[in-house]
Formats: C-alpha cells, sequence, structure tokens
C-alpha cells in the first residue's frame, strides 16, 4: 500500500469576523483510491475523521463543489483574481466552515495523481472478487 499525508494547520470560522487555528491531516491511500482522509484536530484529544471524494476536494480548489454534507470552493482573494485559499463547508448536526491555504493542498493532491492518475482507479479492482459479495 502507497500513502500519501500532508498536515497542516487550518482556520475554523466561527463567525465572519472569528477564527481559530485548528491542526488537520489529509490522507491518501491508493487501496482506497477514490477516497481522502481529513483527521481535523489531529493533535487533539478528540479528533474528528471525515472521509470526501479526492475528486470533489480537487475540483474544489478552482470551482464550487459538492451538495449536503461537504462542499468545497475557492476564495478569489488575490488582486488578479487568483485564490490562495479554499473553504471546505462540513455539516454533521452542526455545519463547520473552514479556511485551508490552496497551494499545498494542491501539491499533495499532485503527488496522489501521481499514485492514482485521475480515471484509473479501477484499474486494479478484482472484479471476481468484487461480484461474489454482490448476491
Amino acid at each position: 500500500m502507497n500513502q500519501c499525508d500532508l498536515t497542516m494547520d487550518i482556520a475554523r470560522w466561527l463567525s465572519p469576523e472569528l477564527a481559530f487555528t485548528v491542526s488537520c491531516e489529509f490522507s491518501y491511500a491508493d487501496q482506497d483510491p477514490f477516497a481522502v482522509t481529513l483527521v481535523l484536530d489531529a493533535d487533539g484529544v478528540r479528533p474528528v475523521r471525515w472521509v470526501l471524494s479526492r475528486d470533489l476536494l480537487a475540483d474544489g480548489l478552482t470551482a464550487r463543489s459538492g451538495t449536503g454534507d461537504v462542499m468545497v470552493w475557492p476564495v478569489h482573494d488575490l488582486p488578479d483574481g487568483e485564490t490562495s485559499s479554499f473553504c471546505l463547508r462540513l455539516v454533521n448536526t452542526h455545519a463547520v466552515v473552514f479556511e485551508i491555504a490552496a497551494e499545498p493542498v494542491a501539491q499533495w493532491l499532485a503527488r496522489t495523481y501521481t499514485m492514482v492518475p485521475r480515471g484509473t482507479e479501477m484499474d486494479g479492482a478484482d472484479w471476481d472478487e468484487l461480484l461474489q459479495f454482490a448476491d
């Protein structure tokens, strides 16, 4: 199994004027090629784990992506209309919005797509084994 991880601090927005920093860890493993695991408050007493689509995260760096429990969108905050960060909205009982630096995540995602290119996620699937559980 190959794995790729990224640990960084992100901003959790409590209101439009108030945010605090929380540690997070993005993980990707080629054994689950469609998914990214995000652990929030990774250094804390009660870390929270979310599993989301790798493509949803990648698409959200450049355009609004996702509906329902997970939404991702870029923050166009640079003078030339470029983005330095993106927002991630997660909904369980309550909605929580995080702002995350785009560049380190984009570089990390590029490494995951080197491991398993987009569109090839099912190339190594053992269909005979998977079909035996379909009954």
